[in-house]
């Protein structure tokens, strides 16, 4: 997927004022609407520009593509990186009204995704339960699952999208203390009272709302509640059975491996996963049996008298 520079696009500098983005919009997309331009390119130019603009006239939007765009330049291959738009508030549930499916693959991966997702919620896009109170905001948390295991306390600084008085987009940071409940899991959300947008007059200040990711572990994988890790085992641990020392979210176990248990073969530790106070879940270990490298002479013979004493075909479910 190519990166789409829409500050090139709309043929403007990256420090445009919001102004600027609209008048280089406005002046586009007349010079190029098919009902004009009958030219080939036309009809393609004008959705690019009214993409870039979809972007770039959202102060939300734009502070979110400027926070990795100026690293990349147009065409250049391109993936979002994990959990990019971490630490940004919007406004709403999502990025934005538009339907994504109208844009590139690049729009698309940025943000359809979630606009969906939230269109999905129960709390839909924002609005005030009453006259005056203030929008709801959202955004996005990474945390350990370490974090959510134990639950935490934490001081998290978000950066609130803003423009100036000459019309450049900033962003200021909104520092705040977070609980992070115990058991959470990935995509629930933390609700902030009074911790969004100012309030019309009199009214009270909207919501906060944070939405969990799990940053990358080393060996754990989450599944819900659930806990997924492969651990490596010997090929005598496999073949006779053993107890062998099992990481978890809580510390080291000891977990009995069965007699002749072949790769693949999940284990379960119950209540090892992420637990609330009102579900639980399990650590679930997927054996991996580990061969040795025959290093010396004697490592090599001792592989050879294996393979002389014991009738092994592996690949006899294959009918060879």
């Amino acid at each position: 997927m190519e990166f789409k520079d829409y500050y090139t696009t709309l043929g403007i500098d990256r420090d445009a004022t919001q102004d600027e983005v609209k008048r280089a919009y406005r002046k586009l997309a007349r010079k190029f609407h098919p009902d004009i331009n009958k030219g080939d390119d036309a009809e393609v130019r004008f959705k690019e520009i009214g993409e870039a603009y979809e972007v770039l006239q959202d102060t939300e939007k734009r502070a979110a593509y400027d926070k990795f765009g100026k690293d990349w330049q147009a065409g250049q291959d391109f993936n979002p990186p994990p959990n990019w738009d971490d630490g940004f508030e919007f406004h709403g549930g999502g990025y934005t009204e538009t339907d994504a499916s109208q844009f590139s693959d690049f729009f698309e991966s940025l943000f359809g995704a979630r606009n969906r997702a939230e269109r999905q919620r129960p709390y839909g896009t924002s609005h005030a339960t009453y006259s005056g109170k203030g929008q709801d905001l959202h955004a996005k948390i990474v945390i350990t699952l370490e974090d959510s295991y134990r639950g935490s306390k934490q001081s998290l600084t978000l950066q609130r999208p803003t423009v100036d008085e000459s019309g450049h987009v900033l962003t200021e940071p909104h520092t705040l203390q977070v609980t992070i409940p115990k058991g959470i899991t990935e995509g629930q959300q933390i609700r902030l009272s009074g911790q969004g947008a100012p309030g019309m007059g009199q009214g009270p200040a909207g919501d906060l709302f944070l939405e969990v990711a799990f940053a990358k572990h080393p060996f754990f994988t989450p599944d819900n509640r659930d806990i997924m890790l492969t651990l490596p085992i010997a090929p005598w641990e496999a073949a006779l059975g053993a107890t062998v020392p099992v990481p978890t979210l809580g510390g080291v176990v000891e977990l009995k491996i069965p007699p002749a248990s072949q790769t693949g073969k999940k284990l379960r530790l119950k209540k090892r996963g992420l637990c609330s106070a009102k579900a639980s879940g399990d650590q679930y270990v997927t054996l991996a049996i580990m061969t040795p490298k025959p290093v010396t002479d004697k490592d090599k013979e001792l592989y050879n008298d294996m393979k002389k004493s014991m009738f092994f075909n592996p690949r006899s479910h294959l009918g060879v």
